[in-house]
């Protein structure tokens, strides 16, 4: 069982609605759009902040993928 299964809050600075995806850190971090804390390794966005960090990293992931 999850930190998400549990309860925890969005890591998004001014945001108090329950997590829905966790994320490491430095992914999130790739978003200019979400404002995160700096001392985090895990970041656990609800499902409007995942949004957002999708549409802003679409292009990237993209990218990794072809790598492969």
């Amino acid at each position: 069982m999850g930190k998400v299964s549990k309860g925890v809050k969005c890591s998004v600075i001014g945001c108090n609605n329950e997590a829905e995806r966790s994320i490491s850190a430095q992914r999130a971090y790739l978003s200019n759009s979400l404002k995160l804390p700096s001392n985090i390794s895990q970041a656990y966005l609800c499902k409007e902040h995942y949004k957002v960090w999708k549409k802003d990293t679409k292009e990237i992931r993209e990218i990794e993928r072809l790598r492969w």
